[in-house]
């Protein structure tokens, strides 16, 4: 769209132009040999546009508008967006570590990371950030953003901020020292029971390998014996990193992944040495936001008839991207090549022109029934693939998963799905963690919350109180039945409030139908 408005701009300018000029065209006053048309334009418009024009905006947009016009990965990064847009794959970033959202147009501290900066100062969850800085920041309709540019900055500088805490008057005055917070690939990984190990990776890092191995290593002492791999929400990340981690569950030698592209000769990445995860039955679980690097794996597991692949259709990304400097320090992330799993395959969803409709796509499988119905879903002939042990697998559109497992389309959990989808047992969650705060820390672990806090009447009636306030309504028969996913979903959340990701999962595991079906896989092939 935005490549559409450049050019309606730029044709409606030369229409302009032509009434107001009378069709007189200026002489050309520069040598043009050798000089690109974006930069005799450029040269014009410095020269002789009635106002001082912003040059740097102008090529900015110009730029973001062609990579627009290549593909949907391919784009500008701006030297403002640079690092902001880097960070997550980096493995850490400079800020006072804190987990945060904004409530009311307040910046609550949910929860602070052990041992960061603002944990050693006394912040503490459920305080509300007021001034930082000696800026208000409370009530001024601050956005995400904007508080992240505030608290973040350069390690070992400070930032001042005032706290408002329930139960103390007036406002509490920190400085805090801005530190490295580490970012974290791996969510969770923990013991579903005594022989199977979980593990849920949300990204492809510079960190990713090394925090997986350790997740693997842990789990081993535990007793692991099989795996759950979850790459569910998994958008992807280093390419080599993909590699590296398919590495471990497959035999040395073992093709992973090759690429190829007009200006990049082929190149087959294999497995290098013998894999932590070789001899151990493995379930990989995915879904439509799985993507890329985390396709990769899928793929390369696949293709190689190694373990088993549960879950929904993945996203379809096949494209490889490079980013590339420019001289102001601001990049060009543009697609070099496209991505082969093993068996020859493509898995790039079509690409039109149609951005929009390319990022929407994940809409139309709910649309047209996919999520519900797999049998809805209907490969052509060519898109067809055969792995080593006579197994078919697809191309041309994600990596379709070995189990599919639809949604539930049930009426009667319509309005469970309307309160949790609209965020409301989220909010519920957090007010009641706020609310109750020096109640809920004498839960010092998650096993010793899981066993003793439950979701009471009161607090479901206060959840139905706060639908009804949003105009939610429901039959008695679905606040039944809303009554007992909430035993778990809400107290999972609460968890959350707590004690991070490894109160969630746990709590939440019996509820979530994918792992469930990969824990009855694991035990059928135990059998």
């Amino acid at each position: 769209m935005r490549s559409l408005t450049v050019s309606l701009l730029f044709m409606a300018g030369i229409l302009v132009g032509i009434l107001i000029k009378g069709g007189q065209q200026r002489k050309q006053t520069i040598n043009v040999e050798g000089v690109s048309k974006f930069d005799e334009v450029m040269w014009y418009v410095g020269n002789d546009y009635v106002d001082v024009p912003d040059a740097q905006k102008l090529q900015d947009d110009a730029i973001a508008a062609m990579m627009d016009n290549l593909d949907p990965h391919s784009a500008y990064v701006s030297l403002e967006e640079f690092n902001e847009m880097n960070e997550p794959l980096l493995g850490s970033f400079d800020g006072i570590g804190v987990q945060f959202r904004l409530e009311k147009d307040t910046i609550a501290v949910v929860s602070v990371i052990k041992g960061g900066p603002s944990e050693k100062v006394g912040i503490l969850g459920g305080d509300r950030i007021i001034y930082i800085d000696d800026t208000l920041a409370a009530g001024v309709k601050m956005t995400n953003e904007k508080v992240m540019r505030k608290l973040k900055g350069p390690k070992h500088t400070k930032v001042r901020v005032k706290v408002l805490r329930r139960g103390v008057d007036g406002l509490l005055d920190y400085t805090i020292t801005r530190a490295a917070i580490p970012t974290y690939s791996v969510d969770i990984a923990y013991m579903l029971d005594e022989t199977t190990g979980f593990l849920k990776l949300s990204k492809f890092s510079a960190t990713t390998v090394e925090e997986f191995k350790k997740g693997v290593r842990e789990l081993k002492s535990q007793g692991m014996k099989q795996l759950v791999f979850d790459l569910r929400g998994n958008t992807g990340g280093y390419l080599n990193a993909a590699v590296d981690i398919a590495d471990e569950f497959l035999p040395k030698g073992s093709l992973i992944v090759y690429t190829e592209g007009r200006n990049r000769p082929r190149q087959y990445m294999k497995a290098l040495r013998r894999g932590m995860l070789e001899d151990m039955p493995v379930v990989v679980l995915i879904d439509g936001e799985s993507a890329s690097a985390s396709e990769i794996v899928a793929g390369a597991l696949q293709d190689n008839d190694r373990g088993t692949i549960i879950g929904r259709r993945s996203f379809g990304k096949g494209l490889v991207q490079e980013q590339i400097m420019l001289s102001d320090q601001s990049a060009i992330r543009l697609t070099v090549a496209r991505y082969y799993t093993p068996t020859g395959r493509c898995i790039q969803k079509p690409f039109d022109g149609d951005r929009e409709k390319y990022v929407f796509e994940s809409f139309e499988r709910y649309e047209n029934g996919e999520l519900f119905h797999p049998d809805s879903i209907h490969f052509a002939d060519s898109l067809k693939f055969t792995t080593p042990k006579g197994k078919t697998v697809y191309g041309g559109g994600g990596i379709m998963p070995d189990i599919y497992v639809p949604l539930v389309d049930d009426s009667t959990e319509y309005y469970f799905n309307r309160i949790a989808n609209l965020g409301l047992l989220y909010q519920y969650a957090f007010d009641y963690t706020d609310k109750h705060r020096a109640q809920l820390q004498r839960y010092k672990t998650v096993k010793t919350f899981d066993q003793s806090f439950a979701v009471t009447d009161v607090m479901f009636n206060e959840l139905v109180k706060l639908a009804d306030e949003k105009g939610i309504k429901g039959t008695d028969e679905q606040k039944q039945v809303a009554r007992k996913e909430a035993n778990i979903l809400l107290k999972a959340y609460i968890a959350r409030n707590l004690f991070d990701d490894e109160g969630f999962y746990p709590i939440y595991a019996p509820m979530d139908e994918v792992l469930q079906k990969a824990i009855e896989t694991l035990r059928q092939m135990e059998k």
